[in-house]
């Protein structure tokens, strides 16, 4: 075995199953009132549309820097989400972004109950609610998905799509302007989305999970050397992210487009989604 191959059994439990990360336990002294203020809010927001809501991220893994990290939450109406629906979850990022100086902004997904546990989702918006995620309010519908294992399903369907966002991210890219604060999100968003990419083409022969992005890094180089300091930089980027046209540029015309052919050999694609047109 190189590599690592089939020896780290980071993150997985002992039967080889992704353990769940992240508890409520784990929130730092300093964002508890912010989720304190998330679980009091969302029933009112959604009401009876309301099934379940998880928080997701640094704030309930016990990583988030003051002032540094955003609030994400997921909420799981019992219908399909709808504009106005999401207009309402906008409001409440806002709403607490502006009250509470911890966060740097915050983002909260929306999604159908039924879609959550369908069978088209069950390797990606599932593994993504059972694994990622940790219960905020009502049933929590892990009760209802399979343990995970990192293989090569998952690892398609989590990131094998990556050909059909890069157009898309390249529109964003062209309409932003050169303003630092138009720039650094992008940079972020980016980078933290083409770090886990990398990270999950090794995942299966890496056999473990991990969130820490320098440590997805780290996992990926030992695979792909000749690519291990442009992940290394992504990584920081992802944390740290700078206002740099030339990073974003690099990331659509170089580091996206090999990544998209590598999963394509490696995992295949991602099964497409009726969204996908």
């Amino acid at each position: 075995m190189t590599g690592g191959e089939h020896v780290r059994r980071q993150g997985l439990d002992a039967q080889g199953c992704i353990v769940r990360e992240g508890s409520l336990a784990r929130v730092p002294l300093a964002f508890r009132p912010v989720v304190a203020a998330a679980r009091e809010r969302i029933p009112k927001c959604f009401g009876g549309r309301l099934h379940s809501a998880y928080l997701y991220g640094s704030i309930p893994r016990g990583t988030a820097r003051v002032g540094r990290s955003d609030l994400d939450l997921l909420v799981v109406l019992r219908a399909e989400p709808t504009d106005a629906d999401r207009a309402d979850g906008r409001a409440l990022d806002r709403a607490l972004d502006e009250e509470f100086a911890q966060i740097d902004g915050g983002g909260t997904l929306l999604v159908g109950h039924a879609r959550v546990l369908s069978e088209l989702e069950r390797y990606d918006l599932g593994w993504f609610v059972a694994c990622l995620c940790t219960p905020l309010l009502g049933e929590d519908l892990a009760e209802h998905l399979p343990r995970y294992r990192p293989d090569s399903l998952l690892a398609r369907e989590t990131n094998g799509d990556l050909a059909l966002l890069l157009p898309r991210w390249r529109a964003r890219i062209a309409a932003a302007t050169d303003a630092d604060d138009a720039l650094r999100p992008l940079v972020r968003f980016m980078s933290r989305h083409l770090v886990r990419t990398a990270f999950t083409l090794v995942m299966p022969r890496w056999n473990g999970w991990t969130s820490d992005l320098h440590e997805m890094a780290e996992a990926f180089g030992a695979y792909y050397p000749q690519r291990a300091e442009q992940l290394r930089t992504a990584a920081v980027l992802g944390y740290e992210p700078t206002g740099d046209r030339a990073v974003l540029a690099s990331y659509v015309d170089d580091l996206g487009p090999w990544l998209t052919r590598e999963y394509a050999r490696v995992h295949g694609v991602k099964a497409p989604r009726p969204e996908d047109g």
